[in-house]
């Protein structure tokens, strides 16, 4: 990692409050890489050397059997993925590829695991991670058992407008088709759920 880069990522939330001879060990070992949209960074079964993390873009986590292929989440700035594995040593359940183009830091997977268990800020971090994974795997889990595919596509622009200080109109920041697969539902259903009459899909009140 360049010099003129360590600043920037030593203030990452999972990085911030750690010790600050660790961060430099780590940093001293890593590498911050821009990538292109599409580009597969890891398959499901490979064996996790690495943890990213997204500083920039977006990326898709998606798994597939045979010829049928689903969106699992869609990450956004700040995150890592995947580290659950990485710290396990488990090979990865999920496959994952760039959305648009990104930067991605790149740690060691064996150093990852060394820092977490000696540096008390860092496991913390680790916690903090693995439970917004917990958690955001929980509700989409909730979503596909529970909800019909427009209160799930509801649902989803809900949370988008949030995240956007309640936002009335937005663009969708990914594609349709890959929208549909993240909500489980097909293309063709997720445009009749933007139908007239389902539901205002510029979320302005009434």
């Amino acid at each position: 990692m360049r010099t003129a880069e360590k600043p920037e990522i030593a203030a990452l939330p999972l990085f911030a409050a750690m010790d600050a001879d660790q961060r430099e060990r780590i940093f001293a070992a890593s590498f911050l890489q821009v990538f292109p949209p599409s580009l597969n960074l890891f398959d499901t079964g490979q064996k996790p050397d690495l943890l990213h993390i997204l500083v920039d873009g977006a990326v898709e986590l998606f798994t597939a059997n045979g010829d049928r292929t689903t969106t699992m989440a869609i990450l956004r700035p700040v995150r890592s993925f995947i580290l659950a594995a990485a710290y396990t040593d488990q090979p990865y359940l999920m496959s994952a590829r760039t959305l648009s183009s990104s930067r991605i830091m790149m740690i060691p997977s064996a150093l990852i695991r060394d820092a977490i268990d000696n540096d008390r800020a860092l496991m913390q971090g680790a916690m903090n991670e693995l439970s917004f994974g917990f958690r955001y795997f929980r509700r989409a889990l909730t979503d596909m058992k529970l909800r019909q595919s427009v209160e799930r596509l509801g649902n989803y622009l809900l949370v988008e407008s949030d995240e956007r200080g309640g936002a009335f109109q937005f663009d969708i920041p990914i594609e349709k088709r890959t929208l549909a697969s993240l909500l489980g539902m097909t293309p063709e259903n997720l445009s009749r759920a933007f139908g007239p009459g389902r539901f205002r899909t510029d979320l302005r009140p009434p």
